[in-house]
């Protein structure tokens, strides 16, 4: 299974744990390919900068660069491809345009605007849950 996780879904999962880093774990130990972009990397280090993640990151002993490094190490990097507007919001094209370019299975995105788009050439638009669920059926 090809995924790209929306860097929401990382951040909770290397944050916070839970059913995100569950799925996290789980693609790596299944030994499932994780695609991200430089575009989608540089998104996650300006989230996981952002003050109010302070106390989590802290708390890990690790800086922001060390643990957007971390997860470039499990993942793939890809060049996204342009693609027309499809989600609500224009910064989430990047992230289509990146799952095109992995040939991935599945977004995964906790953000309900991109659920709301549902399928993109190739793949679908998931939650946690579901990927999840479909990576355990295998």
């Amino acid at each position: 299974m090809r995924l790209v996780l929306d860097t929401n879904v990382v951040a909770s999962a290397l944050l916070w744990g839970g059913s995100p880093r569950r799925l996290l774990h789980l693609s790596v130990s299944k030994k499932d390919v994780l695609f991200t972009s430089a575009p989608l990397l540089a998104e996650l280090t300006d989230i996981l900068s952002r003050s109010k993640f302070s106390k989590k990151i802290t708390a890990s002993l690790l800086t922001v660069d060390q643990i957007v490094d971390l997860y470039a190490e499990l993942a793939a990097l890809v060049r996204p491809v342009s693609v027309p507007r499809l989600a609500p919001d224009p910064d989430d094209d990047v992230v289509i345009g990146t799952a095109i370019a992995a040939k991935a299975d599945f977004i995964v995105t906790g953000d309900k605007a991109l659920l709301s788009v549902a399928d993109y050439e190739g793949g679908r638009i998931v939650s946690v849950n579901e990927a999840l669920d479909a990576m355990l059926s295998m």
